[in-house]
């Protein structure tokens, strides 16, 4: 059997037959010869076609049918990739496809970013698009690979829970089986609770945020990178982590998507060697903010960004020390003042990307913790169950796969990086 070639194997088979499979891409006719643009997975291959029935079945073909060519390769520097194809032959391998909502031929599309989503399933199609994604994958790539190589276990917990994960939390009711149930809105206790099995754990999933917001940096539905590693000193132990982890998916970026970044024009940051620290109350101070705040506004994150490229040369800063009354009642307290937190939000070009930080891991504490907020044990007990029988002091933190895309293409609006967004408004495709 005559074996497939991707296009951007064609090079250094000059003078060979080969054979390409993909999508039209485009289609140019001039007098006496008509250029076909196929693309597949790896990239573009032209092919030249000046056989009269050829060109006639070629211009039946609409853009996006899918084909066979079987051809000749020729070198030719103006081609993509520096050879074509020629003398070919085309098999189509769909029925003629109809005229996409959008033209995926050209470098760039200009389309809104209502149709953008609408048509998702032929818009991703676009090289840039895929490119956007590509950069998602390869970061996937080094994060899997940086907790891999210090000994953490990939889990997967369950997306169906019996509560809030949080207290407080706003959640989806899903009807299971004649009862509630909710979908996750974050693996929190479940991580915590392989922490007591492995030790070190991390999670790549969906998580899902019943938040009525309607924001560029929001959505209902989003894939979390999650980590969570036990016998730490404190939340500068899962800070060290965490650096390295960042370091490790732009590292895949640069080696596996290099062609990715340069199509889509991606802005790959340098992560220092260590990430540059605040506190929350010295940053409410260096913005101007009310000393009492209990959080940092999305204009205080981009002045703190600003600062930290300013002072640091660093696109990241970390802000710990966030109050105990913004932060669930699992996090660990500040030694010697309880106003304060072992917690912290890691800022990437101002906006910020990953929550994390130190967590109880006494079960009085926890109990202390309910009671104070004025909840009882009783909806918490298969959590609290994983403390009476020894944990150690752990810590973790949270990535947003789609956010932290969004910032390294500096898009305005993170469903730009998602590839079938859930919002507020939007649930199809």
């Amino acid at each position: 059997m005559v074996q497939r070639t991707l296009s951007s194997d064609l090079l250094g088979k000059a003078g060979h037959p080969a054979r390409i499979e993909g999508w039209i891409h485009r289609r140019r006719q001039l007098a006496t010869i008509s250029f076909l643009i196929l693309r597949d997975r790896s990239g573009l291959a032209q092919v030249v076609v000046s056989d009269e029935a050829t060109r006639q079945q070629l211009d039946g073909l609409g853009e996006e049918t899918v084909v066979r060519v079987d051809g000749i390769v020729s070198a030719n520097a103006k081609a993509p990739g520096g050879v074509e194809l020629t003398a070919p032959s085309i098999t189509e391998l769909s029925a003629p496809a109809a005229t996409p909502p959008v033209e995926l031929w050209r470098p760039t599309l200009s389309s809104g970013l209502p149709t953008l989503l609408d048509y998702a399933p032929i818009t991703w199609r676009h090289p840039v698009q895929q490119a956007i994604w590509r950069l998602a994958a390869a970061s996937l790539q080094g994060f899997r690979g940086a907790l891999d190589v210090q000994d953490f276990t990939e889990v997967h917990t369950p997306k169906l829970v019996a509560g809030s994960t949080e207290s407080g939390a706003n959640v989806f009711t899903v009807d299971y089986f004649g009862r509630p149930a909710y979908l996750a809105q974050s693996p929190q206790f479940y991580k915590q609770m392989m922490v007591g099995v492995f030790e070190r754990v991390y999670e790549v999933g969906p998580v899902f945020r019943a938040e009525p917001h309607d924001t560029v940096r929001h959505l209902a539905e989003y894939v979390s990178l999650d980590a969570e590693l036990g016998f730490i000193q404190d939340h500068r132990d899962v800070l060290s982590v965490l650096r390295n982890v960042m370091a490790a998916m732009v590292e895949s970026v640069c080696s596996t998507a290099a062609d990715a970044v340069e199509c889509c024009g991606a802005k790959v940051p340098d992560v220092p060697e260590t990430i540059p620290v605040i506190h929350f109350r010295d940053a409410l101070q260096l913005v101007g903010a009310d000393p009492d705040e209990p959080d940092l506004a999305p204009e205080h994150e981009r002045m703190l960004g600003q600062w930290a490229l300013d002072t640091y040369g660093s696109d990241f800063l970390a802000v710990e020390g966030y109050p105990a009354a913004k932060r669930p009642f699992y996090t660990h307290s500040e030694p010697g003042d309880p106003r304060w937190t072992n917690s912290f939000d890691l800022l990437f070009r101002g906006l910020e990307l990953v929550t994390g930080g130190q967590r109880l891991h006494e079960l009085a504490d926890y109990e202390a913790a309910l009671e104070a907020r004025g909840e009882s044990t009783e909806g918490y007990e298969s959590y609290l169950q994983t403390f009476r029988h020894g944990m150690p002091p752990h810590g973790g933190f949270a990535i947003g796969l789609e956010r932290w895309t969004a910032r390294l293409i500096e898009t305005d609006n993170i469903r730009r990086a998602t590839l079938f967004p859930r919002d507020l408004h939007r649930i199809s495709p």
